[in-house]
């Protein structure tokens, strides 16, 4: 009966068809777009600014694998997993340049996005708009958002081809030097930040600002030790124009889903738990992180990843001024001495739990209650205006200008109720190196788990020589497996370099 009935359904149709006229089969499909069929309108200009951003919710990226780039490969944390190799990409023990989790999809998903951003800077000049000024920011939120991805694409991979135009798939890209990327990621971010407005309001809150510009420009300086031109990109936040819509907050309030894009935030992703099914570039894909999931602790999440435990330790050196443990750790880290040191029990459970064993706290959905953290809605705070204040006092030692440095670290230590600094650390002085050294501390306490550690420890030199990387290795010992000259970055996939032979593998893979 069903096949009866659906062949006859069958023959109707190719009867209709047949007797149609061509312009009526000729339809448009909303679903299927050409180029030439989009990019007409103010509303398909927006669409595709917004399709720039949705590429947060991929996985090779912010939803899920640059954790294990950022955050696990450094020597805040590290990896137990089952998987093998999935384990081995945070050990420096590359073996298949094409792994995915490791690499590839971060890698694709980096161009993917640089390919959107792409399209909207060569198709929305060409669309008329009733209001020039929405054009304008249209076009540097696009900028913002490509001299981003270059900025990680320089801090993971270096030789990083550069593509600013839209590719063909017969093109073969040229190979980039890391002072090109760069360059590339100056411009960008320099010229979005001319035209990015100060503040958003209402359903636009979250997207770029010209104070994000300004403060992941003083990252790209920083990070080539370009310490004056650094400060000047800072100045915006810290000491200009822009200095009255930044400031620190309760610090918990920076890893929770209420409160967000609050006055510390300078530039955070926004996620949100509203799908719960779909992976990619479909409808109903969620735009949520993975990072509690992967990084939960024991038969709560899939414990992929977790910290190191000298971090406890170095939280535990210092007390604050009425003699307690720094309130951060509390915040911060999960780990054996938590129930007890604050009363917080982990997930709402007490835990049994191994020797030195502890877990990224930030970002996860404990203080909900919740197990059921596959997607996580809570935003990540990509830029916060505290490391604003220690990258502005970084610029400023290195300067020579020390004594004056102080007050931006002390501002930050405050807020953890921790004694100023020449009190808590006298011996320290207008001494740069020692300042510098101390620096480090204070940025692994206030910003441990927020993916920034491996750029600092590229940018100290900390993984320039094998002195330095033995004493990294003390605090982990994944680094006893780090190659100098070679593990600085991640290898280029294979895959990429056979296809395209205007590309050579970084240098001693």
């Amino acid at each position: 009966m069903k096949n009866i009935i659906s062949k006859i359904l069958i023959v109707g149709a190719i009867i209709l068809i047949s007797s149609c006229k061509k312009s009526l089969l000729d339809q448009d499909s909303p679903n299927t777009l050409t180029v030439d069929q989009f990019w007409k309108t103010e509303s398909d200009a927006q669409k595709g600014i917004n399709a720039a951003y949705a590429m947060f919710y991929q996985n090779g990226g912010w939803n899920r694998w640059i954790y294990f780039r950022l955050d696990l490969t450094s020597d805040e944390g590290w990896s137990n997993s089952p998987w093998t190799e999935l384990g081995d990409w945070t050990r420096f023990q590359y073996i298949n340049y094409n792994f995915w989790e490791g690499n590839v999809n971060t890698y694709r998903d980096t161009y993917k996005a640089i390919f959107r951003c792409n399209q909207v800077l060569t198709y929305v000049p060409e669309i008329p708009f009733a209001d020039a000024k929405k054009k304008t920011e249209i076009l540097a939120q696009a900028k913002f958002l490509r001299g981003f991805y270059y900025y990680y694409a320089a801090i993971l991979w270096e030789n990083f081809p550069i593509v600013t135009t839209l590719q063909k798939p017969t093109d073969l890209p040229e190979q980039s030097s890391l002072t090109q990327v760069w360059a590339q990621v100056e411009k960008d971010l320099t010229e979005a930040s001319a035209d990015l407005p100060e503040q958003w309001t209402g359903a636009e809150i979250g997207r770029a600002t010209k104070g994000a510009a300004q403060a992941m420009l003083g990252r790209a300086l920083l990070q080539q030790h370009k310490w004056g031109d650094a400060k000047t990109a800072l100045d915006y936040l810290v000491t200009g124009a822009g200095k009255n819509y930044y400031d620190l907050v309760d610090y918990k309030d920076n890893f929770r889903a209420e409160n967000e894009n609050n006055k510390e935030s300078v530039f955070e992703i926004q996620f949100s738990d509203a799908n719960k099914s779909g992976e990619g570039d479909g409808p109903s894909s969620n735009m949520g992180s993975n990072r509690s999931q992967f990084f939960a602790p024991r038969s709560i999440g899939w414990s992929d990843g977790q910290a190191r435990f000298w971090l406890v330790n170095e939280f535990k050196k210092e007390k604050t001024i009425d003699n307690k443990i720094d309130p951060r750790l509390r915040y911060t880290l999960f780990y054996p001495g938590l129930e007890a040191d604050f009363g917080d029990k982990t997930y709402g459970r007490s835990w049994e739990w191994g020797t030195d064993e502890a877990w990224f706290k930030k970002y996860s959905r404990d203080y909900m209650r919740n197990n059921e953290d596959y997607f996580n809605q809570v935003n990540n705070r990509v830029i916060r205006f505290a490391d604003v204040l220690l990258m502005y006092a970084e610029a400023l030692n290195e300067l020579g200008q020390t004594a004056d440095a102080y007050q931006y670290v002390n501002r930050v230590r405050t807020r953890a109720n921790m004694a100023a600094l020449a009190t808590a650390y006298p011996a320290i002085g207008t001494n740069k190196d020692l300042f510098r050294e101390r620096l480090k501390v204070e940025r692994s306490l206030e910003l441990c788990g927020e993916s920034v550690r491996w750029a600092d420890l590229k940018r100290w030199g900390d993984l320039d020589n094998k002195a330095n990387v033995d004493k990294v290795a003390l605090r982990d010992p994944d680094f006893k497996n780090f190659v100098v000259g070679k593990h600085i970055r991640l290898p280029l996939p294979q895959v990429e370099v056979d296809n395209n032979t205007n590309l050579s593998q970084n240098p001693n893979y």
